[in-house]
């Protein structure tokens, strides 16, 4: 039974929460681990791109494109638009993330995909970039059959709401293995650092809740045809 909460009053909550992650990863990733940096001496640079575009490219703006059809009061059409949009930028930045913490691992001469965090993150992404093409060619362009979109709707939400799940545990687990490498290599367990790392996974798990319940929750504006998203 759809919740009879409106979706935008949740959004808000989720809005509140990206601003926090974004300002905690930033200060994380600039202040604690010295900046960010493509080409630079201190290898350590190159990585910390990963976690600012994973949070903020690909958690963030994947959540606002899943918010974005049951928060806005637009027409169909602008909000599937929005929705393409943003999933795309989120794929494109994801993508640059991963592959950085590739660059990282291989100019400092570490072994790639060797964790639990990076078989899921790869997956995740191959998964994702399948879904955001699949809906590109069937609700886009050119355009499934009426009843292929039909048939094809609920799966879609259904897929996409999993790979959004699936991203964000693996978000999460990718501060928790950043956090015990650091803490291995001398990074006090009680410090500011690592409460801050911890609470941005916090505040990461959270968006990702409120994002999912933004989908269970009553669209802002009636559903204008049987294609467009309903409250599950």
């Amino acid at each position: 039974m759809a919740a009879t909460v409106k979706a935008l009053a949740v959004s808000i909550t989720a809005q509140v929460l990206a601003l926090a992650g974004t300002v905690m990863v930033l200060v994380w990733c600039i202040h604690f681990r010295g900046g960010l940096a493509w080409e630079a001496k201190n290898k350590a640079l190159i990585f910390n791109i990963h976690p600012v575009l994973m949070l903020i490219g690909f958690i963030i703006l994947g959540g606002e494109a899943i918010m974005s059809y049951k928060a806005l009061t637009l027409k169909k059409e602008t909000k599937k638009l929005i929705h393409l949009i943003l999933h795309g930028i989120a794929l494109i930045l994801g993508i640059i993330g991963i592959y950085t913490a590739f660059k990282y691992h291989n100019e400092s001469n570490i072994a790639n995909l060797y964790s639990l965090h990076s078989w899921l993150g790869l997956g995740t992404i191959i998964v994702y970039a399948l879904q955001w093409i699949y809906g590109f060619l069937v609700f886009f362009y050119p355009g499934g059959a009426q009843g292929l979109r039909a048939e094809s709707l609920s799966w879609h939400v259904i897929v996409g709401i999993f790979v959004y799940l699936l991203a964000v545990a693996t978000a999460a687990l990718g501060f928790l293995e950043k956090l015990t490498f650091l803490e291995n290599g001398g990074l006090a367990k009680y410090g500011s650092e690592a409460f801050l790392v911890n609470f941005t996974a916090i505040v990461t798990v959270l968006y990702g809740v409120f994002v999912i319940l933004t989908t269970i929750s009553q669209p802002s504006a009636q559903v204008e045809d049987q294609y467009s998203y309903s409250a599950i």
